[in-house]
């Protein structure tokens, strides 16, 4: 398919096209398989995800749940408590999804393909969704622009953006899936209320990646039809449940920021002194250089400790936190 042959994408005739596997964190099998284990025997600091997720009780919801299609009254306790922590502006609508990526994939679809600028290095997912349905992607910020990708803070590297990267653009995109450990610097305040999306990630902050929940915030028109492309009930009964106590517990919140911010500084100290350098990163995961990626991970991996690295350098590392009863097996391997 070319850049301009989209409308049958457009009019759901077609699939989009398909796309190669893609390098992520996480592949603890693959991890097993090279270096053996079960896989409790592993620590996963892969994926950036909160060790110590928020703490889901049975009280949060009520049985049919788990039973039932989930009602409106349980969709807008969460559309509410997603307003009131991100102080979503009048005018921007809320949206929860199955999990962020499935906002990702489906994105590129509001509108006829162009030419999308996503700034590199940075995760592939962005790039991957466009790509399948036609644009035509960047990393060339030179003004002939249809779309912009902004992830917020960036991932691998940490880096946070400038309200000015909001210029006015058909489609502008922020994701903010690990923001929540700064909530002031979201980019929520400053985003155009004509076709602007920010996304925001459950799973990584609130510790509960399994639930797949996810939600984009942002220009009405554009929220709507991404709802229509997802049809009904797309979030489960109990994750609306979950969802709408955790991102209402702000003590909760305050105390694992304070946590996190701690145990980054801690992870730095540990991996200062084995001879990596501070690159970038956030409370959730912090970036290193080292003189062999590959090496190091193999040398983590033996001690059952599972790492990130990626196919575009060979001396970049990224952890994720430790849970708090792992820390002497990771300053052991260390």
């Amino acid at each position: 398919m070319t850049q301009n042959d989209n409308s049958s994408v457009l009019s759901g005739s077609v699939s989009p096209q398909r796309v190669a596997p893609r390098d992520h964190g996480g592949g603890l099998d693959g991890a097993m398989a090279c270096f053996g284990g079960t896989r409790c025997d592993w620590i996963d600091l892969s994926t950036g995800i909160n060790p110590c997720p928020w703490p889901v009780a049975a009280s949060v919801w009520s049985a049919d749940a788990w039973t039932a299609l989930p009602d409106r009254a349980a969709a807008q306790a969460l559309n509410d408590a997603a307003r009131t922590l991100w102080q979503v502006p009048d005018g921007m609508d809320v949206l929860p999804a199955p999990g962020a990526s499935a906002l990702i994939a489906r994105i590129p679809a509001l509108m006829r393909a162009g030419r999308v600028h996503i700034a590199q290095p940075t995760y592939n997912e962005h790039a991957a969704a466009f790509t399948a349905h036609g644009w035509k992607v960047t990393p060339l910020d030179d003004g002939a622009l249809d779309a912009r990708v902004i992830v917020h803070p960036n991932n691998p590297t940490g880096a946070w953006s400038l309200p000015s990267a909001l210029e006015n653009l058909p489609l502008v995109i922020v994701d903010e899936s690990f923001c929540d450990i700064a909530p002031e610097q979201s980019l929520l305040p400053h985003l155009p209320h004509e076709g602007g999306i920010i996304l925001k990630s459950f799973g990584k902050f609130w510790g509960l990646a399994g639930l797949r929940l996810g939600f984009a915030i942002g220009d009405p028109v554009l929220l709507a039809r991404l709802a229509e492309a997802m049809g009904p009930w797309p979030v489960s009964g109990p994750a609306l449940a979950i969802g709408a106590a955790a991102l209402a517990d702000r003590e909760w919140a305050d105390q694992t920021r304070r946590r996190l911010a701690a145990d980054s500084l801690r992870l730095d100290g540990l991996m200062q002194k084995a001879g990596a350098k501070v690159t970038g990163g956030t409370d959730l995961f912090r970036l290193y250089t080292v003189n062999d990626a590959a090496a190091w991970q193999a040398r983590l991996a033996a001690a059952r400790i599972w790492t990130r690295i990626f196919p575009w350098s060979d001396r970049l590392i990224r952890l994720g936190m430790p849970a708090p009863a792992l820390w002497d097996r990771i300053e052991a391997a260390v």
